[in-house]
């Protein structure tokens, strides 16, 4: 079975479904598995939260520092004063997440107006 190996128009999306599941959510159920045995509190627990984290973090960063679509037209310095903008709302408020993104947000939105 290959990609190229039906000429039917919903061929492709059933290929990129089937490899989807098939890369993805079988790991993913075995995550949910083996996940609820572990103590929260295990070290094994505390490894996977923390890599799970750190991978968050590189996307956020990569995103910041390499952007793409209408960010790719803002300046360096507009993206991280909106995180560190966004990061001081989201602790000023009582670590509300919403605030802490929605300031981010018009940062970014009122910098895409003035062309900043």
């Amino acid at each position: 079975m290959s990609y190229f190996s039906n000429g039917a128009w919903w061929w492709p999306y059933l290929f990129i479904l089937v490899a989807g599941f098939a890369a993805t959510d079988v790991w993913r159920f075995l995550g949910v598995y083996l996940g609820g045995k572990l103590s929260e509190d295990s070290d094994l627990l505390v490894l996977v939260r923390t890599m799970a984290t750190a991978l968050v973090a590189a996307v956020i960063g990569n995103l910041i520092v390499f952007p793409g679509g209408a960010l790719a037209h803002t300046s360096l310095a507009l993206r991280i004063a909106a995180v560190a903008l966004g990061f001081v709302a989201y602790l000023a408020s009582g670590k509300r997440m919403v605030v802490g993104i929605a300031t981010a947000e018009l940062l970014l939105l009122a910098g895409l107006y003035l062309n900043f």
